[in-house]
């Protein structure tokens, strides 16, 4: 890269970090800020490589630092509480809404599917001024609290639990959005998620998603049919 780009390059990073915490690699700042023209203004350039990591897996294109990532043994259910220092970002991996049954579950998956939300217990035609996320996915609105499956930079994995209703945070986000927790408490190898704690950055990658309803759907019809056949053995 010529002294210009780099400079440029730079005051990219700085700005995602910033903003979103967002940390990128050398390799994936290189290789992005190879694609775009020097006289792009620094807002456009910004705005392009914030949605890319927004797209991307974050095991490959955001620093894996330990500073920047979860501890490796967040997990462990032994350590009855503790607080994570700074903010990580964290991609979504899977998504239950546990105040629902799994027929419940199923009914809002499809409902998202042909683009109904929910409010309360009515079913809307969900539109662009409905609630979304900042990929544009409509988030269904209502139940919970969620549990979470997540995934730092470095490919660590941990659920997390919505203690309290999150602006943002429901059955219609996209597999593979994007969230910074900031100093989030852990309790016995779960992070316990909050309002304060923790931001929605959205985002979304279509080949996760796309194979996580279809499998999704899948388990839930598997339990409930294996639960239905438990109770007639037993009957």
């Amino acid at each position: 890269m010529t002294t210009q780009t780099i400079q440029l390059a730079a005051e990219v990073a700085a700005h995602l970090a910033s903003s979103k915490s967002l940390h990128p690699t050398q390799q994936w700042l290189s290789a992005f800020m190879s694609t775009q023209k020097s006289t792009t203004p620094l807002p456009a350039l910004t705005q392009t490589a914030s949605f890319r990591l927004l797209s991307s897996d974050i095991t490959t294109s955001l620093s894996s630092d330990a500073s920047y990532c979860l501890p490796p043994d967040v997990s462990d259910v032994h350590i009855k509480e503790r607080r994570l220092q700074g903010s990580v970002v964290l991609q979504l991996l899977g998504i239950e809404d546990m105040s629902k049954s799994r027929w419940e579950q199923i009914e809002a998956i499809e409902a998202l599917e042909r683009g109904e939300g929910t409010k309360g217990r009515e079913i809307i035609r969900v539109t662009n001024t409905e609630e979304e996320d900042d990929s544009g996915t409509n988030v269904s609105k209502g139940g919970g609290p969620h549990k979470l499956s997540l995934q730092d930079a470095r490919g660590t994995k941990v659920f997390g639990i919505e203690l309290n209703e999150i602006r943002g945070l429901g059955l219609g986000m996209s597999i593979g959005c994007k969230l910074v927790l900031k100093n989030a408490v852990v309790a016995r190898g779960v992070i316990l998620m909050e309002p304060a704690s923790t931001t929605i950055l959205g985002g979304k990658i279509d080949a996760w998603h796309k194979s996580w309803k279809e499998n999704r759907k899948t388990e839930l019809k598997a339990a409930i049919e294996a639960s239905e056949r438990s109770a007639r053995s037993s009957s």
